[in-house]
């Protein structure tokens, strides 16, 4: 029996709604737009291509969205006067700062994101917001392992077993974290680790964020588990694969989301989720 796929387009549209709405209370109730500022340095084609993105669906959920533009020969000075500036407006509630950065200024990648005020970080990356996550505070958490997570309740799923393969502060690290608080049962793998499939076979819910095209392969899914596709590969000039062997592992998951189409499309959409979270804890609104 083939697995059910788990399309990002469909979860995506169902949180965009739920985050319009929220825009919606907040302007309604509170006369407040929540607006998000993304830093762009330099004219790297995939990163204008993303900022494109994260702007064309601010407006269409009524979030107010201010694209700044910085040539590729701003310094580190630059780019943290002008986070200063927008920490300072009433207007920004979320402050992202888009990588990569040029090579100049690269090595001040974490100096500069960690001058973002913790409350406008809706990248959570911010040390102030791993450390909340990982003591259960309200906080801003990243988008994609956020998404995952919300994909899973809206298709209620609720392994209670589970495995990350990838230890990344991006996905593997928080995703342990809010698997943890559903309550799930959480063993984290990675390159060091011994007897890799024995582990996998494990999981109820396996999360695949590893970095290596179709690592994953059906010997290493139990039957019948829901197989969570983080991984985007490009192995050819137009083809993506993910980090999970897709055709061989179908035949073996309840559910599997896909690559392309999958996980990447819940990223966009919790970033405005949390643009929403974070005007509402600048606010001191309930979450």
């Amino acid at each position: 029996m083939s697995a059910k796929i788990l399309y990002g387009k469909e979860f995506a549209a169902k949180i965009k709604e739920s985050a319009r709405l929220e825009v919606d209370d907040l302007k309604n109730n509170f006369g407040v737009t929540p607006g998000l500022a993304v830093i762009i340095v330099g004219e790297n084609p995939a990163s204008q291509v993303y900022v494109r993105n994260k702007h064309k669906t601010c407006e269409e959920l009524g979030i107010k969205s201010e694209v700044i533009a910085m040539p590729a020969t701003s310094t580190k000075e630059d780019l943290l006067s002008k986070i200063d500036e927008l920490n300072a407006a009433d207007d920004i509630h979320g402050i992202l700062v888009q990588l990569p950065l040029p090579d100049a200024i690269k090595a001040h990648s974490e100096e500069i994101l960690n001058r973002i005020d913790p409350l406008k970080d809706v990248d959570g990356f911010h040390p102030v917001n791993v450390g909340k996550l990982v003591t259960g505070s309200p906080a801003l958490v990243p988008c994609t392992p956020a998404g995952c997570l919300e994909m899973l309740d809206l298709a209620d799923i609720d392994g209670k077993r589970a495995v990350i393969i990838g230890r990344s502060n991006i996905v593997g690290k928080p995703m342990l974290h809010l698997l943890m608080a559903r309550h799930a049962t959480v063993t984290v793998c990675h390159s060091h680790t011994k007897n890799l499939a024995d582990v996998t076979r494990e999981a109820e819910i396996l999360v695949a964020a590893m970095g290596k095209p179709k690592f994953v392969t059906a010997d290493m899914i139990r039957q019948g588990a829901v197989v969570v596709d983080v991984g985007i590969n490009r192995i050819e000039p137009k083809k993506l694969v993910g980090d999970v062997d897709f055709d061989a592992a179908v035949e073996v998951a309840s559910a599997i989301t896909p690559v392309p189409g999958g996980v990447g499309l819940l990223t966009v959409a919790m970033l405005m989720k949390n643009v929403v979270k974070a005007t509402k804890l600048q606010l001191k609104v309930k979450t």
